[in-house]
């Protein structure tokens, strides 16, 4: 119960801004209730003018009719704003839920990224926002006016008659006893089956994004049992959580039941011995009808409110996940970097029971070349992504142009690297919004000689629309070769002081490759690069290859010296031209 109580307050602060919109919203719903309860007064007065032979007056029966219509439209207006400020509210809450938590996601910290599954942040930000707009919207539309209905109607049948109404008031508990008994217990269900809904997504989610590989390697059985497996799961707990939160409804109406029945029986008495009208009698009855009513709709809000706080409680924990990543006071913020690097003392390790750097020193001088190699798995990458802040470091210091890199913020620091990664990534969009992703107002132009120089130009030019030919996600379209080619280009484009070239020409064929060698090298001219390799005969020229092992840099130096040496590096090289 603490818990729902804080996820609540929490939804209450972002409410706040859209505070005139959620007070119209009360005045709305008081209106429409007023009008709705003040109607079957006026019927009430209507059959009293009619019963009796020879009593009918039609000038009284007339003007309460006027009045009637005039309530029934004043009550539709008001429900009509009622619910556009409802809805206001709601999207207003959800748009700014949903953009803080992918805002958030920019400031997660790369690591927390690489440990969660990708459907399960797709499936939080989508699909548990969805659901908890539906229950918000529900709740705002349905729970006030019924509770609001539910006041009022007490209110005015004390005063018509305290005997009746006592009827009332003593069976009310059993339908909150009902309706409380029921949702303690839909909410531990439906928090499992969004859990399990959002398991499913992911597993789609990765099924989708690997088909090639998937029918390669003939999974598809597999990856079918698999999906059967968690979407009985889902079943299930779905059925559960569905079953339980239907028990409501019929519970409450079976109570209003007896409401309706002991309210009609005691009034009938009363009717008889001249207490009241029988008009009063049909105003009771309607009355009975209306008060028991937002019992069967807050039944069924709290159950979809129970959905819909389970939702909010994974969406809330998403964004309150500490961003690692945000900026630090004392950060600031440099724009054009020379490129002087320094690792002094550096370690780190992924698991901390598992060390993988150790106290790895290195001086690198503007404009350098500095290739790392090194079997799968040493920390060739990891030195990667240390240098840009993905992970921080353990202990030691890395330092750019004499400063800690601590000390800049990742966005400026960033912007002073220029990477090509063997696993390419091209966004939705054209081929010429790709190739100016980090550079966003690059003319048309500087795009093409951009593309020019990464050899991309000639099989761009023979696209249906050229560089205003639209890409499919991650560039399914296009051949592995043709991706990593607009990756290149992109990075030709921006230029930055600081290169990262991880098997960057990995998917080009050799012909291609030699050509865009010659591009780098004019790239690299006066700018520090990282080049990480596997194929060693792409690192002969570089100004100083570091070769690791299990964390270290064992080996250190241009390529002649290193063979001359006939150590570590000596054995990768001849492992590839044994030959």
């Amino acid at each position: 119960m603490r818990k729902k109580y804080k996820i609540f307050q929490k939804i209450v602060r972002f409410i706040k801004p859209s505070f005139f919109f959620f007070l119209c919203s009360l005045l709305a719903a008081a209106c429409s209730v007023v009008l709705t309860l003040y109607a079957p007064i006026l019927t009430g007065k209507a059959i009293d003018d009619i019963v009796g032979s020879g009593k009918v007056e039609f000038i009284q029966i007339l003007y309460v009719l006027k009045i009637l219509a005039l309530a029934v439209l004043m009550t539709a207006l008001a429900q009509w704003l009622m619910n556009y400020c409802n809805n206001t509210i709601t999207y207003r809450v959800v748009k700014e839920i949903r953009t803080r938590a992918f805002a958030h996601l920019t400031d997660l910290t790369v690591e927390y990224v690489d440990h969660i599954p990708k459907g399960e942040i797709i499936s939080r930000i989508i699909t548990d926002v969805d659901q908890f707009c539906e229950g918000l919207l529900m709740g705002f539309t349905q729970f006030f006016t019924g509770i609001l209905t539910i006041i009022g109607t007490l209110f005015f049948m004390l005063r018509m008659n305290v005997m009746i109404s006592m009827v009332v008031i003593v069976i009310t508990p059993l339908s909150f006893f009902v309706a409380g008994f029921i949702a303690k217990r839909t909410y531990r269900m439906f928090k499992i089956q969004s859990e399990i809904r959002a398991e499913l997504t992911s597993f789609i989610n990765e099924m989708a994004g690997n088909q090639k590989l998937i029918r390669s390697f003939g999974y598809e059985s597999c990856a079918m049992e698999r999906f059967e497996e968690l979407n009985r799961q889902l079943e299930k707990a779905s059925l559960r959580a569905t079953f339980f939160s239907s028990i409501t409804n019929p519970s409450t109406r079976f109570v209003n039941g007896l409401v309706y029945t002991g309210v009609g029986i005691t009034g009938a008495f009363a009717a008889m011995a001249g207490r009241i009208s029988v008009g009063q009698l049909s105003c009771f009855l309607s009355y009975a009808n209306q008060y028991t009513k937002p019992f069967n709709e807050i039944s069924s809000v709290i159950a979809e409110l129970q959905n819909s706080i389970a939702c909010a409680e994974r969406v809330f924990q998403f964004i309150e996940e500490t961003p690692i990543v945000k900026q630090e006071e004392g950060e600031a913020s440099v724009s054009q970097l020379e490129g002087r690097v320094e690792f002094k003392e550096v370690s780190f390790s992924y698991n901390k029971e598992q060390p993988l750097l150790k106290k790895i020193n290195l001086k690198v001088s503007k404009g350098e070349k500095i290739a790392i190699v090194g079997p799968t798995g040493c920390g060739k990458t990891t030195l990667i992504n240390l240098l840009l802040r993905f992970y921080e470091v353990d202990q030691g210091t890395i330092l750019l142009d004499g400063r800690d890199i601590r000390s800049i913020n990742r966005e400026s620091l960033r912007k002073n690297y220029g990477m090509v990664l063997q696993d390419t990534w091209l966004k939705t969009g054209t081929v010429a919004e790709n190739i100016a992703y980090g550079k966003e107002h690059a003319t048309r132009q500087e795009i093409i000689e951009a593309a020019k120089a990464a050899h991309a130009h000639s099989f761009i030019r023979r696209m249906e629309q050229g560089y205003d030919t639209m890409l499919t996600e991650d560039g399914g379209n296009l051949s592995q070769g043709e991706k990593q080619l607009l990756c290149i280009a992109r990075v030709m484009l921006k230029l930055p002081p600081i290169l990262i070239l991880d098997e960057a020409t990995s998917s080009i064929d050799t012909r291609t490759e030699i050509k865009i060698q010659k591009a780098f090298q004019e790239m690299m001219k006066g700018r520090t690069t990282f080049i990480v390799a596997h194929r060693l005969s792409t690192i002969r020229e570089a100004d100083l290859i570091l070769v690791m092992k299990d964390g270290n840099i064992v080996e250190q130096g241009k390529h002649e010296a290193l063979l001359s040496r006939n150590g570590f590096y000596k054995e990768l090289y001849e492992s590839q031209f044994a030959n």
